[in-house]
């Protein structure tokens, strides 16, 4: 393993890093097609009602929001970067809304039948209170009987699978990519050279190695229970150490 000394990040780090352009760049401008090859798999396995109320939760700049509305869904998003926030309302609608708001703390209670968390938008912070606050957030919003799906890394595949240096070109614009981790995080330090910018920019994210177990206990403290778990995009079932996400459904306990 490349031997890295990680330094301790801000706890906060996401809001600076996720409200540049950059990180929409690296991560969503070239993937919209396998979005929504997951929003329409998803729903044609879940079959939810026409009408249905859902939340999609770290929206960022709403491109799951976006499919699931075009399917006719009354969609939520909401989001802790006021850029990203700014860039989605754009595409506001009758039945498509967005709001700047902290996954940590409550939202709507009780209202929607679906909430959705997609794309790791999960184990940011630095705190295992504050991942359960925002599991807290997701449960008290949905009504009794409601699903929440939240795809995550699946944390045995990465390690196994780490590619720990790598290159990506868009655009005039070069991002150097360094990956290690520990017993507890996966880290990723970003190196930016843009060709308008004198110096290059750098960022460090860092990602929680949550389990199925660790999700499994999440969910039950929060009254919800684990329904199905698959392991990649196309709803394949879960394999420990051969599937790439871990893909789960769970559903709000009705009491």
């Amino acid at each position: 393993m490349t031997k890295i000394i990680s330094t301790a990040l801000p706890a906060n780090w996401f809001r600076e890093w996720f409200n540049t352009p950059y990180y929409h760049q690296l991560y969503f401008e070239h993937n919209e097609k396998e979005a929504a090859s997951l929003v329409h798999q998803l729903i044609g396995h879940l079959h939810p009602a026409q009408s249905s109320r859902m939340i999609d939760v770290g929206c960022g700049r709403g491109r799951h929001s976006k499919i699931l509305a075009s399917l006719g869904f009354d969609v939520t998003g909401i989001d802790i970067s006021p850029d990203s926030i700014q860039y989605a309302r754009q595409f506001e609608n009758d039945h498509l809304h967005f709001y700047e708001h902290d996954m940590r703390l409550p939202f709507w209670i009780n209202y929607f039948q679906y909430a959705f968390n997609l794309f790791t938008s999960f184990g940011y912070f630095r705190t295992e209170r504050e991942h359960y606050n925002a599991i807290r957030t997701i449960a008290q919003s949905l009504s009794k009987g409601g699903t929440f799906v939240l795809d995550y890394l699946n944390t045995h595949y990465a390690e196994d699978h780490l590619i720990h240096q790598s290159e990506k070109h868009f655009d005039g614009v070069t991002y150097y990519l360094t990956k290690w981790f520990d017993e507890s995080h996966f880290f990723k330090r970003i190196v930016i050279e843009d060709e308008k910018r004198k110096t290059p920019l750098e960022f460090v994210e860092r990602v929680a190695k949550y389990t199925l177990g660790d999700f499994n206990d999440m969910f039950a403290f929060h009254g919800l229970q684990m329904q199905e778990v698959f392991g990649n995009y196309d709803l394949d079932p879960y394999d420990v150490k051969h599937s790439p996400r871990l893909l789960m459904i769970a559903r709000k306990k009705v009491y």
